[in-house]
């Protein structure tokens, strides 16, 4: 936590990123959208940039999770396609995450 709030738009935090498994650069990010429970969007602060968004929809009495990123490299072309790369790999890891909480949840 890089704040003493730990709620709301504002909070930033540090965040070890791995990229392969590999732990390779820590980066900031912030809260700038909170409307709890429903959504909280993070904004990338460091060598990546760009927002995250963690959404709750009630789906006829379940709740569906939804994670979205929205990311760039602030190097021209090469940025992009190093991202367009790392996204099946980013995608695997996600679903890993997403799937690793579903069973927490679960569990309780």
């Amino acid at each position: 936590m890089l704040t003493e709030e730990r709620e709301g738009e504002g909070v930033r935090v540090r965040v070890l990123n791995r990229v392969f498994g590999i732990p390779l650069f820590t980066e900031q990010l912030e809260v700038v959208e909170w409307d709890p429970p429903a959504r909280v969007d993070m904004a990338h602060r460091s060598f990546v940039r760009g927002v995250g968004t963690w959404e709750l929809h009630d789906r006829g009495g379940a709740t569906v999770f939804v994670w979205t990123e929205e990311l760039w490299l602030p190097i021209p072309v090469l940025g992009a396609l190093a991202l367009w790369c790392y996204r099946p790999f980013l995608r695997r890891l996600m679903r890993g995450s997403l799937a690793n909480l579903q069973r927490l949840i679960e569990s309780t």
